[in-house]
């Protein structure tokens, strides 16, 4: 890395977290302005699915992970896919996945068997033009970098940060849109929350 490439800056974790929330700010409009179809959609198969299944690699894997731990405060039934106590997908699950590119072979193979099983595919990607968009039936796109683009157009972070905190505040934006939907209480809520801490 030179520095022609990266100048020292200043205060460079101010100047950081200002880029972060730049760029954030804009992939959470373009979410807004461009996708509320979408949006609306995948909120809807949340809503209506028995289960709910989520599934992504790596820091996508961990952002979904924390949607998961919200719905299951709403009181959905939620799985995390590969955890020991995650049963089999059936017919009428979802399986909300997470990949910046749409071609991570885990999560399409994933896809494929689950809708081989009868369940429906939601996914969050950086495209929808892929084998994952093409198994899903809803596809929500983030105006973000995928993991392998270096160029530094899409967004200045490394290896697909921005997509990952898309990811994290989509999950949020969806459990709070739904929550708001139940007319349950934040006391209603609480019991759900782990008391083995």
């Amino acid at each position: 890395m030179s520095s022609a490439e990266h100048p020292v800056a200043e205060h460079p974790v101010a100047e950081s977290l200002a880029l972060v929330g730049r760029e954030v700010a804009g992939v959470l409009e373009q979410l807004v302005q461009g996708n509320q179809q979408a949006l609306d959609a995948l909120a809807a198969l949340l809503a209506d699915a028995p289960r709910v299944f989520v599934l992504g690699a790596g820091r996508s894997g961990l952002a979904l992970s924390m949607t998961a731990m919200r719905l299951m405060h709403l009181g959905l039934t939620v799985h995390v896919v590969g955890e020991v106590t995650a049963p089999a997908i059936g017919t009428g699950d979802l399986l909300l996945t997470a990949s910046g590119s749409g071609t991570t072979h885990t999560i399409v193979r994933a896809a494929q068997l689950a809708t081989d099983a009868g369940a429906t595919v939601a996914a969050i990607s950086t495209t929808d033009s892929s084998p994952l968009a093409d198994l899903a039936e809803c596809v929500v796109v983030v105006a973000a970098a995928g993991k392998t683009d270096r160029s530094r157009e899409a967004s200045e972070q490394y290896a697909g940060g921005l997509f990952e905190q898309a990811v994290v505040l989509l999950g949020d934006a969806l459990f709070h849109a739904l929550w708001m939907r139940s007319g349950a209480s934040a006391d209603d809520l609480w019991p759900r929350h782990a008391n083995l801490e």
